[in-house]
């Protein structure tokens, strides 16, 4: 069976800190759950690529990395959360890719009761389960009843 490809989108590689401690902990998780993980900021060399044009290089580089993609995990903390990983989630949801959501941020940044977030980040999940697709810790994304396990698996 062919193992599916996750692209783990975050902005957690413009910190030393927390690119040593949590993304490791988050690639250790899905690949634990059998998924090869694409994790932009080691994939795309987004501090060495310094040279005219760098910026739009890598940004087409992610796009294609989601485009190519099986699904998404999004991680959406912050108020708002980081823009980088708003425009991948959204491709994602355009190009009907499998969305996962993570936050383990108690602040609240929407103007509903039932979404902690902005509406149209909930747009690539379904209306009803929607929480089976919204993760808040990270030794919640092995759980087995919920989406991710469950897709992984299929």
């Amino acid at each position: 069976m062919t193992r599916k490809i996750i692209y783990l989108a975050s902005p957690y590689g413009f910190s030393k800190q927390c690119k040593k401690n949590l993304l490791p902990e988050f690639i250790a998780a899905l690949e634990d759950l059998g998924a090869e993980v694409w994790e932009p900021f080691s994939r795309n060399a987004q501090y060495e690529n310094l040279q005219p044009g760098w910026a739009h290089d890598i940004a087409l580089a992610d796009l294609r990395d989601v485009r190519n993609s099986d699904g998404i995990l999004a991680v959406v903390n912050g108020t708002p959360p980081d823009e980088g990983v708003m425009i991948e989630l959204g491709a994602a949801i355009a190009l009907g890719k499998p969305t996962f959501l993570f936050r383990d941020d108690f602040r609240r940044c929407s103007d509903s009761e039932e979404y902690p977030l902005n509406l149209m980040l909930f747009a690539g999940l379904p209306s009803i389960g929607w929480n089976d697709y919204f993760y808040t810790s990270i030794e919640e994304l092995s759980d087995p009843k919920k989406s991710l396990a469950i897709w992984l698996k299929d």
